[in-house]
């Protein structure tokens, strides 16, 4: 089962950037959705992006113009571009990998957007 590791969380200030990666331990061509979710504290764990495949893009409402979702199936990475970052975008965000059979998720990274 593939196994999941993010990275580039870190503090920000309110209208900054980051970058987070999410490295997978074997090919993740065959993987059907990979995605980022992410959750606050004393909040429930919530969807942010996802990508299929095929390249089929999915946003949060409230992520949609400031984050972009992308994979590269070469190098077996998941990525987030986080633009204009809000202080409400804080959470530890997390990757995940679905296929038809098995779900997978990685440790999660923690992004401090300070206002």
């Amino acid at each position: 089962q593939v196994q999941l590791v993010e990275s580039g969380g870190g503090l920000v200030q309110a209208g900054g950037s980051l970058r987070l990666s999410c490295a997978a331990t074997d090919s993740i061509s065959s993987i059907t959705v990979m995605g980022w979710y992410r959750q606050a504290p004393g909040k429930q764990r919530e969807l942010v992006a996802t990508i299929t495949s095929g390249a089929v893009t999915n946003y949060a409402d409230s992520v949609k113009g400031r984050f972009t979702i992308s994979r590269d199936n070469a190098k077996n990475t998941v990525s987030l571009q986080m633009n204009n970052l809000k202080s409400e975008d804080t959470a530890v965000y997390y990757c995940n990998a679905k296929t038809p059979f098995v779900q997978t998720w990685g440790k999660g990274t923690q992004v401090t957007v300070s206002s």
